[in-house]
Parts: C-alpha cells; sequence; structure tokens
C-alpha cells in the first residue's frame, strides 16, 4: 500500500474533530482504522505497545502531580493571598493592577504549571478589582489573557512535560531554555501595560493614596505570603534546573509543599484536598488520554512510512532549511487555533522533530521557538483559548470586542519574543549549556 496513504490520517483526523468528537478519541479512532488497513490484524499489538508505553512513562506521572499542587494553591486560598501581597507594591506605579496581574501570573505559572488554571485564578482575582477603578476593558482583557497564557512559557508548564519525551528532549534542558525567554515576554508585558498607563492614565487609574497601606504592615504581609510560595517554586524548578531532581520527583515535593502551605495558612480541609483531587483527576484524565491517543497516532503515521514521505517531500520542494522551520512553525501556529496545545504537540512534534534534525538545527532551540509559537496561537484570535477562559468569568460588560482588541499588542510582545529566539538562539540555549542541561528525560 502506498505510503502516501499515512498522509490522509490528517485530514481523516481533522474530519472526525470538526464533527464534533473529542480529540483524544479522534486520534485513537484514527489510528485503529489506518492500522488495520495497512497492517490488519498486527496493528492490535502495535496499539497495545503504545498504551503500555504512555501508562510506563515515568515523566508523565509529573503532570497530575503538577495539577494538583496548582488545584490545592487554587483551591486552599493561598493565590488569592499572593495576589493580596503583589497588589500592595503595584499600586503605585502606572497601571499597577495590571503589572501586578502579570507578576501573578508569573509566578502562579512558576508554581503550576496549567495555562488554564492560570488565566482563571488571576482573572476572577484582577477582573473585580481593575473593573471598580475603572480599567480601560481592553487592556483589563488583554492583561488577563497574557498573563494566564505564560503558563505556557515559564516552567514548569505541563505542556513541556507532555513535550519532552514526544520530542525525545531533556525535561530539565526544555525548562532552562524557556526560562530567559519567558520572563523577556512578561517583562514586555509589563513595559507595555506601564507605558500605556503613563501615555494614557485614563486607561489604567492609579489607587488613590487613602487606600495605601502602612510600610510595616506590607512588609509582614509580603513576608508571609511571598516567600513561602518563592520556597516552593525553588523546590520545584529550582531542583529541576540544578539536575538534583526528576521532573517527577521535584513535582511530587510541590504537591507536599502546597500541601504543608496550605496546612500552615490553616487553610487545608477534607473540602479542599476533595476539591483538589476531583480537579485533578479530571485534568489529568483528559491530558493523558490524549498523550495515549497522540502516541497511538503516531505509531501508526510512522510505521505507515508517513514520516518518510513528509520528509521526503519537504526536502524535494528545494525550500532553504530556514523556510522549511518557518512552515513547520506556521502550520503549528494554524492548529493552535484548532486544537488545545497538549494535541498540536502530539500530532505536530513527531513528525517534525526529525526533520529539525535533519535540517541540522538545534533541538532545544526548537523547542523553544515551537513553545512561544504555541503561546502565541493560544492568545490569537478568532479562536483564542484564552478569550474563552476569560469569557467564562467576567461579566457581559466585558464584550468579545474588547477582548480581541486587547490582546493584539501582547501578541506582538510574543512575535518580539519569538523573533528574538530566532535570530539569536542563545537566548534558549545559553542556560540549558551553563547548567550542562540536565539529563532528566
Amino acid at each position: 500500500m502506498s505510503d502516501y496513504l499515512a498522509l490522509l490520517m490528517f485530514p481523516a483526523l481533522m474530519a472526525f474533530i470538526i464533527a464534533g468528537f473529542p480529540i483524544a478519541f479522534s486520534m485513537i479512532v484514527v489510528a485503529t482504522i489506518f492500522g488495520i488497513m495497512q497492517f490488519g490484524d498486527a496493528a492490535a499489538y502495535q496499539l497495545l505497545t503504545k498504551i503500555e508505553d504512555t501508562a510506563s512513562n515515568s515523566i508523565l506521572a509529573a503532570v497530575p502531580l503538577f495539577i494538583f499542587m496548582g488545584a490545592v494553591l487554587e483551591r486552599s486560598g493561598i493565590a488569592e493571598r499572593l495576589f493580596g501581597a503583589i497588589h500592595l507594591w503595584t499600586t503605585r506605579l502606572p497601571g499597577g493592577l495590571g503589572v501586578g496581574a502579570i507578576i501573578m501570573g508569573t509566578l502562579f505559572a512558576a508554581s503550576s504549571g496549567v495555562v488554564g488554571a492560570t488565566e482563571a485564578v488571576i482573572g476572577m482575582l484582577a477582573v473585580p478589582v481593575m473593573l471598580k477603578h475603572h480599567y480601560d476593558k481592553r487592556l483589563l482583557s488583554g492583561t488577563i489573557c497574557a498573563s494566564g497564557s505564560l503558563g505556557t512559557a515559564i516552567p514548569p508548564s505541563i505542556t513541556v512535560v507532555v513535550l519532552g519525551p514526544v520530542a525525545g528532549v531533556s525535561v530539565g534542558s526544555l525548562f532552562s531554555g524557556l526560562l530567559l525567554p519567558g520572563f523577556l515576554m512578561a517583562l514586555f508585558f509589563l513595559l507595555y501595560i506601564i507605558g500605556v498607563a503613563y501615555l494614557k492614565p485614563e486607561m489604567a487609574p492609579r489607587i488613590k493614596e487613602s487606600e495605601e497601606v502602612a510600610l510595616f504592615e506590607k512588609l509582614r504581609i509580603t513576608l508571609v505570603a511571598l516567600l513561602p510560595t518563592m520556597a516552593l517554586i525553588f523546590v520545584v524548578l529550582g531542583t529541576i534546573l540544578m539536575g538534583v531532581a526528576t521532573p517527577t520527583e521535584a513535582a511530587a515535593c510541590g504537591a507536599l509543599g502546597a500541601v504543608v502551605l496550605a496546612m500552615a495558612y490553616r487553610n487545608l480541609t477534607l473540602t479542599v484536598l476533595w476539591q483538589a483531587a476531583i480537579r485533578t483527576m479530571n485534568i489529568s484524565a483528559m491530558i493523558l488520554l490524549i498523550v495515549m491517543g497522540g502516541s497511538m497516532f503516531a505509531g501508526v503515521f510512522f510505521a505507515a512510512g508517513g514520516m518518510a514521505t513528509v520528509q521526503s517531500l519537504l526536502m524535494g520542494t528545494g525550500l532553504e532549511p530556514w523556510m522549511i522551520l518557518a512552515l513547520i512553525l506556521l502550520i503549528a501556529f494554524i492548529a493552535g487555533f484548532i486544537l488545545d496545545l497538549i494535541s498540536v504537540v502530539l500530532i505536530i512534534i513527531p513528525v517534525a522533530m526529525p526533520i529539525v534534525r535533519a535540517l541540522g538545527f538545534d533541538e532545544i532551540w526548537f523547542c523553544v521557538a515551537f513553545l512561544v509559537v504555541l503561546q502565541t496561537s493560544y492568545l490569537t484570535p478568532p479562536l483564542a483559548p484564552a478569550i474563552f477562559y476569560l469569557r467564562a468569568i467576567t461579566p457581559p460588560e466585558v464584550t468579545l470586542r474588547h477582548m480581541y482588541a486587547g490582546v493584539v499588542p501582547f501578541i506582538l510582545a510574543q512575535l518580539v519574543v519569538l523573533a528574538l529566539v530566532l535570530a539569536f538562539p542563545a537566548l534558549a540555549m545559553w542556560l540549558p549549556d551553563a547548567m550542562s542541561g540536565p539529563s532528566w528525560k
């Protein structure tokens, strides 16, 4: 049977998704149909092997642990306490509430790793306060969407935990490679908000002096709220970057640390634990089922000769390596409109990585650029997931028009970061090289 048959797997997958089937089941069904067409009864063994590979992957065990950590921080009120502490120090700045939301997004992304959870928590905390102080609804919308999107670009990102094993790249190296671009992106967001608030104060009114808190009280609240959270971030992220712990071990420590923090703040109840456990189970089951479906889909595609066919087609176009790379990133950007981030990783990365290696590009650098593209797609209308998350937690007075207009400057900031990563690979490669690239897979 022709190798070109494998290429029909992608149109078939899109047809199932457009018809309304869940992405995980769509990938499983397409893999099963094409596997039987290509290999007959032997396809059953191949598909079962992929299920076993997914179930036995130790790195993926970090997924539910990171999710549980973020859920405990959210449900126990630790995130709310942290936002309050940040808010105290940023109120005097131009656009102080927006600045606080971005800083909160950076810190919560570094302690959660779940994009939707980050945006939901920040939105529920910041939107009412920003509306109360008459922030421009476009600036409000863009700020909340951008702060939530940092969960993709700042470790420990669940997307990275999934991408590493699929790409055959060290998760620790990806985490360290993402740090500089992720923080640079957050910095650009902050500069934009401060600049707009300074040039157009009516878009981001400052908090009145009467609402200020005494310095001693500020320091006390900050020490109580910020230091334990920073310690938790170090336990999770620091141990991975230094090569002391695997992502799974660090995630386990983080999950335990979140429980200890909730206990220390006297917010740990059976209800909090139950709600966190249920949320963890729901999100983990969804993600890991998608991972399993993607593994089965990629396995059949490779075995059917699809990868060799795609590689020969791209190499036969006569395009320069940079143009082929740009084409892959463009496809990922478009796919991000339709699919969730994990699905884009599982569909595109298995196909793209052999091509990237054959073209001689650095794997870490490409994966960092790929993640920045995914984050940009996450914000880009008309099908931006970030906007639909925000729509679910904002009052009707904040319209989709406000949201679409508000995210544009933040998209431009992300594109600048992408251009810098592509033009200066050291942004993504310096830290992994300096830290000798932790070898955890």
